[in-house]
């Protein structure tokens, strides 16, 4: 071959696209073999070369499109294992938790209760009351309640008086009377497993003892065993878990402030003896444990409980408020607890109760809903020259 036709394809090719260009116009294909042949381009190896090029890039296009059909299917199939994990995730989410509609736009959703869960997260709990308790939202709050118990304390002995004075004009007795129901002999001791109150005072203080709020819970726990209610199961779960908490709570505290009660009291309000002995205070209990009362800290934090796990049940907060208003009535007339005693175990026990909320349940808010919320207010008036705290609850 002449040197002319052993030039590659490629050259070829530019050659091919200098004349294209000089006649300004794609010239038949007769006339294309004639230019080529007088410039001494070989048409027999040009098109071989043309039809190898051709191979090659229909191959490449073969594989591009395998490469595309491949990812699309990996991506088919990544949705579709997707799909399966997903649905089976949340047909295991569904058994695995109920919902209910407690109407004012709101769902609750509980987990299946797991056995002993109220222990398992007591700790979790009790941090979380700690770490809120110093927020600094709660800065106001606790300035409140530390006005109000010094504003309370100011007048302790005036309540206390009046307290005692009211009780005899409609003749309910300050004495703590009680009659054993079911004893058992424990060596040469009798020990007194259930007692009955024997006078209204006595029964209102029993109240606030903590069983009921146990009972209530036990009889929540039957029915949501039976009726498989996980609702009713995990409100019994909270109410044993704050009764722990604020018994535990409630006794530090008062270890720490050792107030006289007033059974007990030498001066006109109760003396303070901070950080009493273990023995002394196992001996003489009464001269140190009346701040903050034990009591309404646990009524407070059950009622809360109940209220809020069952807002459809709207008698739940007047009966439960009413119970509590009782209570610290009838601790003040039988010489237990002074006034000043209550706005920190109030205090505790809703700030107990809205944490184990918090961590035992979801609330979804389907609809918005333009209801007043309920409030607690604290007001002083000033009656018969001294100042007279008092609770505002509008619902």
């Amino acid at each position: 071959m002449s040197g002319k036709n052993e030039r590659t394809g490629t050259d070829m090719v530019e050659d091919l696209s200098a004349l294209v260009y000089e006649t300004d116009a794609f010239p038949s294909a007769e006339k294309a073999r004639e230019i080529l042949v007088e410039e001494g381009i070989d048409t027999t190896a040009l098109k071989l070369w043309a039809s190898e090029k051709l191979k090659g890039v229909k191959a490449r296009q073969r594989l591009a499109l395998a490469r595309e059909q491949r990812l699309a299917l990996e991506d088919k199939f990544e949705t579709l294992a997707g799909m399966v994990v997903g649905s089976a995730s949340a047909l295991r989410k569904k058994l695995l938790e109920k919902q209910y509609d407690v109407g004012n736009g709101k769902i609750f959703i509980y987990q299946k209760p797991r056995l002993f869960s109220f222990l398992t997260k007591l700790p979790k709990d009790a941090a979380g009351i700690t770490t809120a308790t110093f927020k600094r939202k709660s800065l106001k709050p606790l300035l409140l309640i530390a006005g109000t118990t010094v504003l309370l304390m100011l007048n302790d002995e005036a309540i206390s008086k009046g307290v005692g004075q009211f009780s005899q004009n409609i003749h309910l007795s300050s004495e703590e009377k009680y009659k054993d129901v079911l004893n058992i002999k424990l060596g040469k001791t009798n020990t007194s497993l259930l007692k009955a109150p024997q006078n209204i005072n006595t029964a209102l203080y029993q109240l606030g003892q903590g069983f009921p709020s146990l009972l209530i819970g036990a009889g929540l726990f039957t029915y949501g065993k039976i009726h498989k209610d996980y609702r009713a199961i995990s409100t019994a779960s909270q109410l044993t878990e704050t009764f722990i908490l604020m018994g535990v709570g409630t006794q530090l505290l008062k270890r720490i402030t050792g107030r006289q009660s007033p059974s007990e009291a030498v001066d006109l309000d109760g003396s303070w003896h901070p950080f009493p002995s273990f023995k002394n205070y196992q001996n003489h209990t009464p001269v140190y444990d009346a701040f903050p009362s034990g009591h309404l800290a646990t009524l407070m934090s059950s009622v809360t409980i109940l209220a809020d796990n069952y807002p459809e049940k709207k008698w739940i907060k007047p009966v439960g408020y009413s119970v509590i208003g009782l209570v610290g009535y009838s601790m003040i007339n039988n010489s237990v607890h002074w006034a000043s005693d209550y706005p920190l175990a109030l205090a505790l026990g809703y700030l107990c109760a809205k944490q184990v909320l918090k961590n035992n349940r979801r609330v979804v808010q389907t609809t918005a809903t333009g209801r007043r919320k309920a409030t607690l207010a604290y007001t002083v008036n000033y009656a018969n020259g001294r100042l007279m705290p008092g609770v505002v609850y509008k619902f």
